[in-house]
């Protein structure tokens, strides 16, 4: 390898997402010389087609409930709520442009070197930048490839009338009957996003329940609360076609069942998005999973190729890419040794109505690890459904490993989990016993407190 200073950048980072704009920022900030490239919007999925539409989305279907709730603490509203899809749409338009040139201004403030153009690997020093206005040559002693994910849509007769999960934020008109095919976290936000604003919603999974890999007795209850709040679930069957009608489209179920709908959304996984990318010409190819394989530098079958993010087979969470980057910084530009990342201990949240938030290992992982747990769960109407009268029930639940005592896993479905587990996620990678969660003193009255006054044993 020739001497760094022999390159242009000591590091050019291919994807301006969350994890790449990361470890271009926090390398340029170690006096590395930094280059990225984006031909897309600044920011990636996360920012523009992920975690922060998706949130706007759901707290705009979180207001139906609200205002029907409102009616028991004495509000009354004049006139029918009416729902305005346009003003959410565009309103989302706004609010994405604004964190678009925030990233820009970060990247620029930083000192690193923007390009919008498609980016090539030509060899393992060597990247092409193809834009409107010309075609040029950058060379790098470092090339991380941070492209992220892509959504997959199956093969199926009329499965060109599908939209993505790239897409379903900008429909042209709001659909008054929905239908999502998947059974992953997207696929059941989706769900419960499009009944919440008022469409006739229909979820359709090849499977006997969705959310695979969360913890069943979550996975159960979560069926039971969407089915209450007005999902039509459809597990155990697949599409056979969609035939575009005069009215939207016809959808044929492998049980014989046909349903008329007027939008179709296939969330139904995502690839690594390496396509073009001419990682192949260097024998870079994702695996079985369709992931890219790393060592713990994040490292490629090419040493001076790097990944990170949605492209290896780590979570597909934007603070786990962010951490990532900031190890893949220390690791490359500190020349430091950071204890590995514990991926064990990532706390994650569907925000499907309820919210589910869970941190550490499901009753499953841990029936399976362990000799001997102890599992505290309960179930119960938040106090502020006793005057709302409404019938959403909240459930929590903890895991406990019977010889240490250690908390291993902490699950939630209901209102805000994801705000509240975070903070219990703290309690989980810290290794914090049962014995201490119950010295807690809770905060009286929360339905976090539950967590702390958790101490009739379910079930061993």
């Amino acid at each position: 390898m020739a001497d760094a200073a022999s390159y242009e950048y000591d590091l050019f980072v291919i994807g301006a997402g969350s994890g790449g704009v990361r470890a271009a920022r926090m390398a340029a900030a170690e006096g590395a010389r930094v280059g990225i490239a984006e031909d897309r919007y600044l920011g990636g999925t996360c920012v523009n087609v992920g975690c922060v539409p998706k949130k706007l989305y759901s707290y705009a279907a979180n207001f139906h409930d609200s205002f029907d709730d409102a009616a028991g603490f004495g509000w009354e509203l004049e006139t029918p709520a009416r729902f305005d899809w346009p003003t959410l749409r565009e309103n989302k338009k706004g609010e994405i442009k604004r964190l678009n040139g925030i990233y820009q201004r970060l990247l620029e403030n930083a000192g690193v070197a923007l390009y919008h153009a498609r980016a090539t690997v030509v060899d393992q020093h060597t990247v092409m930048l193809v834009s409107d206005q010309d075609e040029q040559y950058v060379s790098a002693a470092k090339i991380l490839v941070a492209t992220g994910g892509w959504p997959w849509v199956p093969d199926f007769p009329g499965c060109e009338h599908v939209v993505d999960s790239n897409q379903v934020f900008d429909l042209e008109t709001f659909p008054e009957r929905f239908l999502v095919l998947g059974g992953g976290y997207i696929a059941v936000e989706f769900a419960s996003i499009f009944s919440g604003l008022g469409s006739e919603t229909h979820l359709i999974y090849r499977r006997d329940l969705f959310l695979r890999g969360f913890d069943h007795e979550v996975r159960e209850f979560t069926r039971d609360e969407m089915q209450r709040k007005g999902v039509n679930l459809h597990f155990n069957v697949n599409i056979v076609q969609i035939e575009k009608g005069r009215n939207g489209y016809r959808v044929t179920l492998t049980d014989g069942e046909v349903i008329e709908v007027d939008t179709v959304l296939a969330a139904t996984g995502r690839h690594a998005n390496v396509e073009g990318l001419g990682l192949d010409t260097l024998g870079i190819t994702p695996d079985a999973q369709g992931k890219v394989p790393v060592n713990e530098r994040f490292e490629t079958v090419v040493p001076s190729i790097l990944a990170l993010g949605d492209l290896i087979d780590t979570p597909e969470l934007t603070p786990v890419a962010l951490a990532e980057a900031m190890q893949l910084v220390d690791i490359h530009f500190k020349s430091a040794t950071p204890p590995p990342l514990d991926y064990a201990s990532v706390p994650t949240a569907v925000f499907c109505h309820p919210n589910i938030a869970t941190v550490g290992l499901s009753e499953e992982e841990a029936r399976e690890a362990h000799d001997s747990i102890r599992v505290y769960s309960t179930d119960f109407r938040a106090m502020k459904h006793t005057l709302s009268g409404s019938g959403e029930r909240t459930l929590m639940k903890l895991v406990v490993d019977d010889a240490s005592d250690v908390v291993l896993g902490a699950h939630m479905v209901g209102e805000d989990a994801g705000e509240l587990i975070q903070g219990i996620a703290i309690a989980v990678g810290a290794g914090l016993t049962k014995a201490d969660f119950d010295r807690t003193v809770g905060i009286h009255p929360t339905s976090a407190e539950e967590f702390v006054t958790l101490r009739t044993l379910s079930r061993r």
